[in-house]
């Protein structure tokens, strides 16, 4: 009987959340493991739903894996975006601080986006491409508005690339922090922000 009162209570999840149960599924199967080693199936049983749900929802395991990823992309374009007005300067560690708590708190969401790259099917390589590219355009427009770089930017075609040096270099730090380094997320912080101002701050 309160098995049966137990199931009566139980919430059904809205479309939106039970997309949202799946995505987390996805993000951490796909963490731990290649994409051809995931199989959709396991989304499904982890999840609780039937396989024809799931496939309702996302008809293709590149579709799925292309929806975690453009979660993440998301999440990471809101949570760093510039404050209009503000110098980079006084905006970058309070922006690399954002940056850390979601590389913390969706740890497996971070390493299943940055597990695309290498993902042998070309469509989720190219939604990860697009991903990183908006990363760097939501940097370079920051500094375009900034009243310190904005000239360094338009003089100097070099920051650009070093703009996406600096990208590959931050989420190198941070998977590896991941793994467990001993640097606190302050130090983590440091090394970033002067690794990012060394390259792109003007010559004196």
């Amino acid at each position: 009987m309160a098995a049966k009162q137990g199931e009566r209570t139980r919430r059904r999840l809205s479309t939106q959340e039970r997309r949202e149960q799946l995505l987390s599924v996805g993000a951490r199967l796909f963490s731990e493991s290649p994409y051809d080693d995931v199989w959709i199936e396991q989304v499904a049983e982890i999840a609780g739903v039937s396989r024809g749900l799931l496939y309702h929802y996302f008809p293709t395991k590149r579709e799925f894996f292309a929806a975690v990823v453009e979660r993440e992309s998301e999440r990471m374009l809101r949570m760093t975006a510039a404050v209009p007005g503000v110098p980079v300067r006084a905006q970058l560690a309070s922006g690399l601080d954002a940056y850390l708590e979601y590389v913390e708190t969706h740890a497996h969401g971070y390493r299943a986006f940055h597990r695309a790259d290498a993902a042998g099917d070309q469509a989720v390589r190219k939604v990860y491409q697009r991903a990183l590219a908006a990363q760097e355009q939501q940097m370079l427009a920051a500094l375009g508005a900034d009243p310190e770089f904005g000239a360094v930017l338009e003089e100097r075609p070099d920051v650009r690339l070093a703009v996406r040096g600096w990208l590959a270099f931050t989420t190198a730090v941070c998977l590896e922090w991941l793994r467990g380094s001993d640097l606190s997320r302050g130090q983590v912080r440091e090394l970033c922000a002067r690794a990012l101002l060394g390259v792109i701050a003007p010559p004196e």
